[in-house]
């Protein structure tokens, strides 16, 4: 699908990774629609990119339908936002668990009802789910986050069959550690020796050529982090050994720790 004039609404527009998918839309010359919760941040944004903004919280299940309606018509979505929900199961509330499963899965599933059959009836369009290499490779003490993320995975790969034949388009994108800006930057971890990052801007270019391609999934990480993430797969207990012996287990307990106050 060609990103130039196309209308894309970008949820999550106000955090990092947002902000450099909006701008990497932008100079494309797309005309980006930017949602999320902060109106300090987003209505600069959208000005500078000659965009628009509209304000909506995705915790509160009520305003998807009114955010599409405020949003009108639209070619694209990329479904960014997400809270973090790194921890042990037993150190989440009740409604920390309902807030992370609404923002990190039920918003993306609704929004993707309600615009890719809009978009299946003009024949055309592209839903872009902005995920995790977490929803292909488990952690312990990340069981939540996985299962927002890895129910991602498995809805947009099923929904990219039923949606293929109506002209619509699903891609999934998995970021590694993002340095910069996202939960990773945000909870200020450092990273075993040779575990290497990408930037905002690799994960806001990886989601154009998702888009313009037609690509199913986009792994944004270096080549050691794939390949690992292809050994969980085919052996999720060795990738539990590798994890507990290696760091990784040091990893999600400093992403918990640093995520605690924002979920």
């Amino acid at each position: 699908m060609d990103v130039r004039g196309a209308r894309v609404l970008l949820t999550g527009a106000s955090g990092g990774i947002g902000q450099a998918l909006a701008a990497a839309f932008a100079a494309r010359g797309a005309h980006v629609i930017l949602t999320g919760r902060r109106a300090d941040v987003l209505e600069p944004l959208a000005e500078r990119l000659g965009g628009r903004a509209v304000v909506a919280d995705l915790t509160d299940r009520s305003v998807i339908g009114d955010l599409l309606d405020r949003a009108g018509e639209i070619d694209i979505l990329v479904a960014n936002a997400a809270l973090p929900a790194s921890g042990r199961l037993p150190d989440f509330t009740v409604g920390e668990i309902d807030r992370a499963l609404d923002v990190n899965l039920r918003a993306p599933i609704v929004m993707a009802r309600l615009a890719g059959e809009r978009m299946a009836e003009r024949g055309r369009g592209h839903l872009v789910f902005i995920s995790s290499l977490s929803g292909k490779s488990a952690s312990g003490g990340a069981s939540l986050y996985n299962a927002t993320k890895f129910g991602m995975r498995g809805f947009a790969l099923a929904l990219r069959e039923e949606l293929r034949p109506r002209g619509v388009g699903v891609s999934t994108v998995f970021p590694g550690f993002i340095r910069e800006a996202g939960m990773f930057a945000d909870a200020n971890v450092t990273l075993p020796r040779g575990v290497g990052t990408r930037s905002p801007q690799d994960v806001a270019r990886a989601t154009i050529r998702a888009v313009e391609r037609n690509r199913a999934e986009v792994d944004v990480a270096p080549l050691g982090l794939r390949l690992g993430v292809l050994v969980a797969q085919v052996s999720p207990g060795l990738n539990a050994f590798v994890q507990r012996h290696f760091g990784g287990a040091e990893v999600t307990r400093a992403l918990a720790k640093g995520q605690r106050t924002k979920r």
